[in-house]
């Protein structure tokens, strides 16, 4: 074998054949990680397929009425998100005395220059489910949640998974809830119901 190597090391006596053995072995080298990563290259091939995406409001509006009436929250808002140019639109809102079509279809920034909303929405980037105050109203549903009374809020992504992020719903209550565990655990299945 180190034979075999000396020969090839005379061999290369010009540029072409140094060229020659050095993109032979970048194909070797390429072509064994390949074989030997195969199935993750599978597995990543057939993921990228899978696309989610929001549900019909017609098939949101029961799932967030059942949210409300289980943690019985003062407001539910579900938004849409295109996180490529920066955009949520509200699909729908439920407030105390039902839905107000007067959110639907508004376009508002996903990351805005309030940083606790921005850090909501990178937690719920990583699949967190988030609650805080509400302290500012920048935008026409921080303003509809404050008229509905809401004082504190939990956001989910939909789905809830890491990664993937078509759209959010944020919950408001007049008062925290005592067990912000049962809050974050029902919003999470709410939110796999949500998508598609």
């Amino acid at each position: 074998m180190f034979d075999k190597a000396i020969e090839l090391i005379k061999w290369v006596d010009t540029p072409f054949k140094l060229f020659e053995v050095i993109l032979l072995a970048s194909i070797f080298f390429f072509g064994y990680f390949a074989w030997d990563s195969r199935t993750v290259i599978l597995s990543a091939i057939t993921q990228s397929n899978k696309v989610t995406n929001l549900k019909e409001i017609s098939r949101l509006l029961p799932v967030a009425i059942s949210l409300q009436k289980d943690l019985e929250a003062d407001s539910v808002v579900v938004y849409k998100a295109n996180l490529m140019v920066n955009i949520r639109t509200t699909m729908l809102a439920l407030g105390p005395k039902g839905r107000d079509n007067s959110l639907d279809g508004i376009n508002s920034s996903i990351f805005s220059k309030d940083p606790s909303r921005n850090s909501a929405i990178i937690g719920m980037l990583n699949g967190e489910v988030i609650c805080n105050k509400l302290e500012t109203t920048s935008d026409k549903a921080s303003e509809w949640e404050a008229k509905q009374g809401v004082k504190f809020l939990c956001h989910g992504g939909i789905p809830p998974e890491i990664g993937d992020f078509d759209g959010y719903i944020s919950l408001g209550f007049k008062i925290e809830p005592s067990d912000l565990n049962v809050v974050k655990t029902r919003i999470n299945l709410a939110a796999s119901e949500m998508s598609q």
